[in-house]
C-alpha cells in the first residue's frame, strides 16, 4: 500500500476539486442551441440569403455549427444572447459587422437586396 504525505495528499486534492470544477462548469456551458430552420421551410428570400453567404461567408464561417473556421461558426446566431464580440446580435450590429467588418473579417460590399436577403438567412440558423 502506497502512502501519501500530507502536502502531497492535499495536492492531489486540490488537482481533483480544480478538475471536478472545470468538468462542471463544461458540462453546464454546453447547453444544446436551437436547430436551424430546415431547407425545405425557407421563404424566397431566405433561399437568396443562403447564396449571398456561400458566395460572400462561407469560405470563412460554417453556418450550422458553433465551430470556427477563419471566424466563427454561425449556428443560432440569431437566438444567443451576444455574437462572439459580445454584442447582442441585433439586424444593425450585424449589419454593421458585414458591411465595415471588424477586426480580421474584412467589409463585405452588398447591395441592399442581398443584406437583406442575407440577413433572413442567418435568422434561420
Amino acid at each position: 500500500m502506497r502512502s501519501f504525505s500530507l502536502p502531497a495528499s492535499l495536492a492531489l486534492c486540490t488537482v481533483a476539486i480544480a478538475l471536478a470544477g472545470t468538468l462542471a462548469a463544461a458540462i453546464a456551458g454546453c447547453r444544446s442551441l436551437p436547430a436551424s430552420k430546415p431547407r425545405e421551410l425557407w421563404t424566397a428570400e431566405e433561399a437568396r440569403g443562403a447564396q449571398v453567404f456561400q458566395q460572400n461567408c462561407a469560405r470563412c464561417h460554417y453556418p450550422t455549427t458553433t465551430r470556427g473556421l477563419r471566424g466563427p461558426g454561425l449556428q443560432a446566431l440569431t437566438k444567443i444572447k451576444a455574437m462572439p464580440s459580445g454584442a447582442p446580435p441585433t439586424d444593425e450590429r450585424m449589419t454593421q459587422t458585414i458591411l465595415h467588418g471588424r477586426l480580421m473579417m474584412p467589409a463585405t460590399p452588398l447591395s441592399d437586396a442581398q443584406l437583406h436577403d442575407l440577413l433572413a438567412y442567418l435568422h434561420t440558423l
